[in-house]
């Protein structure tokens, strides 16, 4: 959940005895709670996940957790082993093991989080009720999650309909059919259907949309292993054995000459800055500075994540050393912003780094005017929404030219209304960042700018050079994702299936990767985020055979390949926006109301 947390990177999973984790003394028990017991919990508010079959209740340190709270919000009632141990350092993982109250037995059946719309059934007082629930639970089974990740088998105490995954489970049949056809002809057959059904239905844009939902859903369960607990159990299982693997090779250990190498450049990129500006070479020093800023992102990566010390203090340090003081950007801003998009990444309504309306829409449903989890508001489908998506496959570079702009903003949105911990260990960071940016400030606004460069003409022009040189990060993130699927599989999928269904990694020669700075790696990134960015290549070649042995697609892609793929997912969506505006102007016409 979080990414910022303490130590020496590992992948071993902390062992899952009974003990309090404080060493000495007599192993602690824990009582066995039942599914209900833990669902009467989260509908009092707690903050409950299960972390290796212990039940661990956060509510008494989100206010110190050092990547924010949202994070957290979206493993309640959920198994959240796999997404804790990759996050987390074992130090980390140790002191959680203090917040445990109890333990479960045989495996678990996700809920579907409360920030997610997931509805939780109040403790039972009533005793005629609780033999109610007894003899319904004696009919029907346990509570458990279905597919369409939903909280329980009986409706009403469950989430309500989803059209992101109910409307696409519809179709029952499909996921039986799964294993007996091919992927190829499953994705042809399932478009006609849903083309037929489209066809079928009246002129209305928000069937339209939920048609392409379920279209969407429907390829991506075909083209995937099926979402059964045996399927995705054995994922899991092979998913931790793979990083036993990787802990083993050593690719967790920090090659410091790397960094070193790194240093080395940073430190030529700003001397040819400071050069050509005291010879009045305006663009060229404004290039070298946003070349310096482009790299330095990669490194801030890297400290984010831990993945240079390995200690959560000083790679935090690190890392405000070089995106507040140097680069005018927040580390915090970006990591609250990160611990989110790392555990739901590519769903619209949840995950900060495809939500950017009004300028880029990069799934059909943000046409629909979704509400965003993180920023707690609805994302309008605005007049300013509907000429950006209409254009978007146009103006992708150009927007993206901009993109640091909009990063300063984010930043000192985050540091002035203090979104980042305001206790515990990371508290004291917001004001080394605020430090940071009036550092910053002073060294480029006045030193440079006010001080170094003559007239205003200079000086907007250094702004924009120096701005837009860094574009080509913007365009490193986005690829990774933009062009992968956005659809909900439901709370059944398995942690690295999601990953690898949502990320995509960029092929390039082993001398380029100094430009993309592991960004090349997200896929494997995401499986293991505390990798060493120098170790991602060789943690590739085992990625690869993890999928090929579990049958997941790797998505994997030349730079100029994956552009076009990028490019393609926004001509489609804007293909998709024309059309709804014209259902809707027919409906309009014909006096018809919208829905």
């Amino acid at each position: 959940m979080a990414i910022s947390t303490a130590s020496t990177p590992t992948a071993a999973r902390p062992k899952t005895a009974d003990d309090d984790g404080q060493g000495g003394g007599r192993p602690r028990s824990y009582p066995v709670l039942s599914r209900r017991e833990i669902e009467a919990l989260i509908a009092e508010g707690r903050t409950v996940f299960i972390v290796d079959q212990h039940v661990v209740r956060a509510d008494a340190w989100l206010k110190y957790h050092p990547g924010g709270e949202k994070a957290i919000g979206h493993m309640v009632g959920r198994d959240a082993t796999d997404e804790v141990n990759v996050l987390h350092s074992p130090e980390a993982r140790r002191l959680m093991l203090k917040y445990r109250i109890g333990r479960i037995e045989g495996p678990w059946k996700n809920f579907l989080p409360p920030v997610q719309g997931g509805r939780f059934r109040p403790r039972v007082v009533d005793k005629e009720e609780e033999e109610e629930e007894e003899e319904e639970e004696e009919q029907h089974g346990p509570e458990v999650g279905g597919g369409d990740g939903t909280a329980s088998s009986s409706g009403p105490t469950s989430r309500s309909p989803s059209p992101t995954f109910d409307a696409g489970h519809a179709d029952s049949t499909l996921r039986n059919r799964r294993a007996n056809i091919a992927r190829s002809a499953s994705a042809t057959s399932l478009s006609s259907a849903d083309d037929s059904a489209a066809a079928a239905q009246p002129l209305d844009g928000m069937a339209h949309l939920d048609t392409l939902t379920r279209k969407e859903i429907r390829l991506d369960l075909a083209k995937y292993p099926p979402l059964d607990a045996a399927t995705q159990s054995a994922i899991v299982a092979k998913y931790r054995l793979l990083g036993e693997r990787i802990q083993a090779a050593g690719l967790y250990e920090t090659r410091y000459s790397s960094y070193a190498i790194e240093g080395a450049r940073y430190t030529v990129l700003a001397a040819l800055a400071a050069f050509f500006l005291s010879r009045h070479w305006y663009t060229a020093s404004a290039a070298c500075l946003g070349m310096l800023w482009h790299q330095l992102v990669f490194t801030v990566h890297d400290a984010g994540h831990m993945g240079i010390t390995h200690d959560f203090q000083t790679d935090t340090v690190i890392g405000i050393l070089l995106a507040d003081f140097i680069g005018g950007l927040s580390i915090g801003w970006w990591k609250r912003n990160h611990n989110v998009h790392h555990i739901v990444t590519n769903s619209p309504e949840h995950d900060p780094d495809i939500e950017h309306l009004p300028f880029f829409a990069v799934s059909h449903r943000f046409l629909g005017s979704l509400r965003s989890t993180y920023y707690e508001r609805v994302l309008h489908y605005d007049a300013a929404a509907r000429v950006f998506v209409a254009l978007q496959h146009h103006l992708y570079y150009v927007i993206l030219l901009f993109g640091r702009f909009n990063l300063y903003r984010l930043s000192w949105i985050h540091l002035l209304a203090g979104e980042g911990p305001r206790h515990g260990r990371a508290a004291w960071h917001r004001w080394l960042e605020l430090a940071g940016h009036v550092f910053f400030w002073a060294w480029f606004g006045y030193g440079v700018l006010y001080r170094r460069v003559d007239g205003n003409g200079w000086r907007v022009l250094y702004v924009l050079v120096s701005h837009l040189v860094t574009m080509p990060v913007h365009v490193q993130i986005t690829l990774s994702h933009f062009a992968m699927s956005t659809a909900d599989l439901g709370v059944d999928e398995s942690f690295p299936q999601k990953m690898l269904r949502t990320t995509m990694d960029v092929d390039c020669p082993p001398w380029l990767d100094f430009f993309h700075g592991g960004l090349q790696f997200q896929a494997v990134h995401h499986l293991f985020p505390r990798i060493p960015r120098h170790n991602l290549r060789r943690a590739q070649k085992l990625v690869q055979e993890f999928c090929d042995d579990v049958g997941i697609p790797y998505a994997l892609y030349g730079f100029v390949d994956g552009n076009k793929e990028v490019i393609g997912r926004l001509a489609e969506v804007s293909r998709q926006a024309a059309i709804l505006a014209k259902c809707q102007s027919v409906m309009e016409k014909g006096g018809g109301h919208h829905h």
